[in-house]
């Protein structure tokens, strides 16, 4: 039983790692301001707002909505991904619970 037991093992290692390949990565999305002063802080720390910025345009508003939305469009994508996964997780685990409950009858 032991050896059914390690391909068992390996099909779900084997499974958890491809499913881990899929996830992409992202890249935090700089928007910058739209006053023309340069962003020189690092990517992921938050950009002080400008004393001036009642005169941005509504253009550039508009713009930074629709890059919070496409943002927003890739966390949902990735929640369903993380969804799956769990899923798929519950499954191995119950699986493997049921390995070891047939295992010990034989």
């Amino acid at each position: 039983m032991k050896p059914q037991l390690v391909f068992v093992a390996l099909i779900a290692t084997g499974a958890l790692i491809a499913s881990h390949s899929s996830v992409k990565s992202q890249q935090p999305i700089v928007v910058q301001a739209a006053n023309g002063v340069s962003a020189t802080s690092s990517p992921g720390a938050p950009v002080a707002a400008a004393p001036n910025s009642s005169a941005a345009s509504p253009e550039a508003f508009v713009i930074a909505i629709r890059t919070l939305e496409q943002i927003k469009s890739g966390n949902a994508e990735v929640l369903k991904r993380q969804e799956a996964t769990l899923q798929q997780l519950d499954q191995l685990q119950q699986a493997a619970e049921e390995l070891k409950i047939f295992s010990k009858r034989g």
